[in-house]
């Protein structure tokens, strides 16, 4: 069996973009985060949040533009609530650009079957979610196609999708 990729190493080697296209209405899981916020517990930027920070701060310094896109059920479910709302301080205040899309406006788009992040243009990491949300692993690929699949469905993703600091939840 490979070894799964280094999420971080990735994310590092980039010179231009990283784009994260998020499809799944639930990644919950075990999160701690989500538990927290559901229990009206205050947000907590320590531990995973700071690493994250760090590790987009070190690659935005560099001029790296870091952009996630998010397709959305609406009404929103609970995860994606907890998402919104910490999304200032869990994505935008780290560096990142966010919109939002409501899935009803993405019918008529090419989108791959996965989540996935796009490094440079050039690598595609595929991540994988078991039914509740769940990490189930991650696939690296850089066959041309692929690339220009992903590519092409973030930009239409982005085009169409509201800037956070605009979007409003249903």
């Amino acid at each position: 069996m490979a070894e799964p990729p280094d999420f971080d190493r990735l994310f590092r080697s980039v010179t231009q973009s990283a784009v994260h296209l998020e499809m799944r209405d639930d990644y919950g899981g075990s999160s701690q985060a989500f538990a927290a916020w559901r229990e009206r517990r205050p947000y907590d930027r320590s531990g995973p949040d700071a690493a994250w920070h760090a590790l987009v701060g070190g690659v935005i310094e560099r001029g790296v533009i870091v952009r996630r896109a998010r397709i959305i059920s609406e009404p929103a479910s609970d995860y994606i609530r907890f998402e919104y709302e910490v999304t200032p301080a869990a994505n935008i205040a780290a560096g990142e650009h966010v919109r939002w899309l409501p899935r009803q406006h993405a019918s008529d788009l090419a989108l791959p079957g996965n989540d996935f992040w796009l490094f440079d243009g050039t690598t595609v990491l595929f991540n994988y979610f078991s039914g509740d949300g769940a990490p189930a692993g991650t696939e690296l690929r850089d066959e041309s196609a692929v690339v220009k699949l992903c590519a092409a469905a973030f930009e239409a993703v982005w085009d169409r999708a509201v800037a956070h600091e605009e979007y409003r939840l249903a």
